[in-house]
């Protein structure tokens, strides 16, 4: 298959031009030095730091392995530090973290100084939380005429006031229980380690209670194996952004084990995957994101930069609309972890090896095998072996939280459910690379259906039970409308801060 075509069919494209600083024409980003009105959709400047910041996300899983909760953090706190800056040329919007800084008068509202203060937050907060990609940020900065080397903390001129947005969000959420910094007591010293003590009830080997949630071994791509831990077991104690708490929309209990619903729901999960057409592999892949993936909320900055070139925002929208989407996916995380760590449930895997152990089922194989007969026992997810099931509990489903949040978001934000997005996938292309189905296209005509369809494809991929992704979904859309509060008193539409 022709390389171009693969690499757009997997939307690493709208990316990938970050590496070489380019537009999307090929021409090199115009220095910052004028106040252009055409400057909209992919050529406004805010989602051109939303094209940098999608890439420094791929380069972070690359280096680190998937980690979606961290990441969502960190393009959380980038964009916060971008809307601050932009807020202090703004009538009416309220900086998060930098309310205290006089803003500019009106007669400094200038698209030049907009560009040159969210670069400066931009490049500060790249740094921190991207640190291994520093020359990259810089080299951008460079491409857009700016001093990287400007440490200004001048809160008169729009280098000073990028420098101290970013500044303040480093600051102010340096303690807010995600641990970047390996000094929460009780961890191990590491950024990121866990200090909950968090230990599972089963080991990879042994399954003892059926009910908690069980690691399993991937492939290390060397030829060995290894069981990841769980990932941050202790992200329900982040600091949130717009909820009251990270348990305020904490759903009801899973199916009990034994239960009809659980049984219905499994078996649900079996005769999916025995079942999956070309279409729904290629929508297993596209919601499970990759080469080059970008996590959940990266995956839906993607598409909120859809909605951007679409509707050809400006880069005060962009800058809201960022704003609000990321904050409200990093919400949705911490909400979700909360679910998930409360309940400790299983996935599919473990359920299916249970409630079909000895029977002959339809299962996929593995890429080299399809689908065959197997016993229940030998049953797994439709995913490559170096990434064979998420390691963390199953209750509720992320993929559904983040995808029903996200999505509610852009519909509030754009003020309409319609979406109209469409792209072009080649069948098992990440999972079965050796025997591809056909070329199908993907249709996403609404806000709504998308978030919908992320999460049914975790039940397809056999990741997920569906009332993993019914209760996630319903989690999602309601942190979003719980944020929408926030961000409206922060763009100056609502007196009252929640």
């Amino acid at each position: 298959m022709n390389k171009r075509i693969l690499t757009i069919l997997l939307l690493v494209a709208l990316f990938n031009a970050c590496n070489s600083h380019n537009t999307n024409d090929g021409k090199k980003i115009d220095a910052i030095n004028v106040n252009d009105s055409t400057k909209t959709g992919v050529n406004n400047l805010a989602y051109k730091w939303g094209k940098v910041v999608l890439e420094a996300t791929a380069r972070d899983t690359e280096k680190f392995k998937p980690r979606p909760t961290i990441s969502s953090r960190m393009l959380g706190m980038v964009f916060i530090s971008i809307f601050d800056a932009w807020a202090h040329y703004d009538e009416k919007a309220i900086p998060v973290y930098s309310a205290d800084i006089e803003k500019r008068p009106v007669t400094e509202h200038t698209l030049e100084n907009k560009e040159i203060a969210i670069s400066y937050a931009a490049y500060r907060a790249l740094n921190e939380y991207f640190y291994s990609d520093s020359t990259f940020f810089t080299d951008f900065m460079v491409d857009l005429g700016l001093d990287p080397k400007d440490n200004s903390l001048d809160p008169t001129s729009p280098v000073g006031i990028g420098n101290l947005a970013a500044k303040n969000v480093i600051e102010k959420r340096k303690n807010d229980g995600s641990n970047q910094y390996g000094d929460v007591p009780g961890s191990d010293g590491t950024p990121y380690s866990d200090y909950t003590n968090y230990k599972p009830v089963n080991t990879p080997e042994k399954n003892v209670d059926i009910k908690r949630w069980q690691p399993k071994y991937f492939a290390d791509g060397k030829g060995g194996f290894f069981a990841p831990p769980c990932l941050t077991p202790y992200w329900q104690n982040v600091e949130t952004f717009g909820l009251e708490s990270s348990d305020q929309f904490r759903p009801a209990a899973p199916p009990a084990i034994g239960s009809e619903q659980l049984k219905k729901e499994v078996q649900e999960v079996v005769d999916l995957q025995a079942n999956l057409t070309d279409e729904d592999k290629a929508l297993v892949e596209f919601m499970r994101d990759g080469p080059k993936s970008v996590q959940q909320a990266g995956h839906w900055l993607i598409l909120s930069q859809v909605v951007s070139e679409r509707d050809q925002h400006t880069l005060d929208e962009d800058v809201k609309m960022y704003f609000y989407n990321q904050t409200t996916a990093m919400d949705a995380f911490i909400a979700c972890w909360d679910s998930k760590m409360y309940y400790d449930f299983a996935r599919p895997y473990a359920l299916v090896h249970d409630q079909f152990a000895s029977k002959d089922i339809t299962g996929w194989a593995g890429p080299e095998k399809g689908m065959v007969t197997l016993k229940g026992e030998q049953w797994r997810p439709y995913s490559p072996d170096v990434f064979l099931c998420p390691p963390f509990p199953g209750y509720v489903s992320g993929h559904s939280s983040i995808s029903g949040a996200c999505a509610e978001a852009l519909k509030l934000f754009t003020g309409s459910d319609e979406f109209g997005f469409e792209v072009q996938l080649v069948a098992g292309i990440l999972t079965e690379p050796d025997h591809v189905g056909d070329t199908v296209t993907l249709k996403f005509p609404t806000f709504t259906e998308t978030g919908e369809m992320a999460g049914i494809s975790r039940v397809m991929g056999g990741y997920h039970i569906q009332a993993d992704n019914i209760e996630g979904l319903v989690l999602g859309r309601n942190v979003a409308h719980e944020v929408w509060k926030k961000y409206k008193y922060h763009i100056g539409e609502s007196e009252k801060e929640i």
